[in-house]
This record gives C-alpha cells, structure tokens and sequence, in this order.
C-alpha cells in the first residue's frame, strides 16, 4: 500500500510540472505605469473636462471610490482630510454611486465638499475604463504636467511623497 501511495505522488508531482511547463500565459502589463499621462477626465453630464494641469510644483490627486465599498470610501475621507490643509494638493474626488441621494449621504458623512463628482454610469463610464477600475478603486497622484508620480498612496505616504518633494524644490 505505501509503495502505491509513493509512485501516486512522484507521477502527481511529474504532471504539475510538465503542466506548469505548458503554461503560456502572460503576466498582464499594468495600463497606467508610473511616469505615464494620466487619462482626460469627462464625467458622464459634463461637456468640458476636469482639468488635470496643476500650478507648477503642485499636485492633482484623483482619488476614486463608491459608497458601497469601504475601503475606497475611508481612504477617500482619510485622504481628504490631509489634502485639505496642504496647498501644494488639489484633490478631486469620483465617486461610481449610481443613486443622487447615497452619493449626497456619503459626502455629508465624511465631510468632503470640495471638487466632489459623481460618475452616475459606473463601470460603463470612460472614466472606469481609461483608468482601469475593474480592478479596485484607487487614487493616482498627478504632477504638475500631468503625468503618475503615484498610485494607491495612504495619507501617511502622501505626506511622506509631499516631504520630499520639498526637499527636492530649489529655495525661492
């Protein structure tokens, strides 16, 4: 009986790896590198675009979310709440709630009010789609010329990000 079980488990561990050997797929690339443009911003009701030129040396952070998922709405308020006395920052919050009246709730509960949207066709939207949302919401840190500097910042690497950046800007 063990010599049986002994030969079972050479030829299982034989096949994973002939098996694993034929695997031929690829590591996906990531659609928005660091480095990269970030996408236009054009909101489902609007007819211009939200600009993402900054004040030269300042920054855009896009932080999106929805009220059904937590860990997008906490760190959209977290978010918030640092961004709002820095500013060397303008953040622009969008929110993927499809209903006018949660989109309003969720805004009044976590205090935020300035540069607040609301993308009403969720995952149908450019917005979902250009910054390639299928994947969890997140936040992009934007420089002055447009392009990534970061991608899914908490608040503490924010200030960290912010801090050297300072660091790096000549004395006027």
């Amino acid at each position: 009986m063990l010599k049986n079980v002994k030969w079972f488990f050479v030829v299982l561990v034989f096949s994973s790896f002939i098996s694993l050997s034929f695997d031929k797929r690829k590591t996906p690339t990531e659609k928005l590198p660091l480095g990269a443009q970030a996408p236009e911003l054009v909101l489902g009701k609007e007819k211009q675009p939200l600009s993402l030129q900054a004040a030269k040396g300042n920054y855009i952070l896009l932080s999106f979310w929805a009220s059904y998922d937590a860990a997008s709405r906490t760190r959209n308020a977290r978010l918030h709440n640092v961004v709002s006395d820095d500013a060397r920052v303008e953040m622009i919050s969008i929110s993927f709630d499809r209903y006018q009246s949660v989109f309003n709730a969720a805004v009044r509960q976590d205090g935020i009010s300035d540069n607040v949207y609301q993308e009403m066709e969720g995952e149908n939207s450019e917005i979902f789609k250009s910054y390639d949302l299928k994947h969890g919401f997140i936040n992009y840190l934007v420089n002055d010329r447009g392009a990534i500097v970061a991608k899914n910042v908490t608040p503490s690497e924010l200030a960290s990000l912010l801090h050297q950046a300072e660091k790096l800007m000549p004395a006027l």
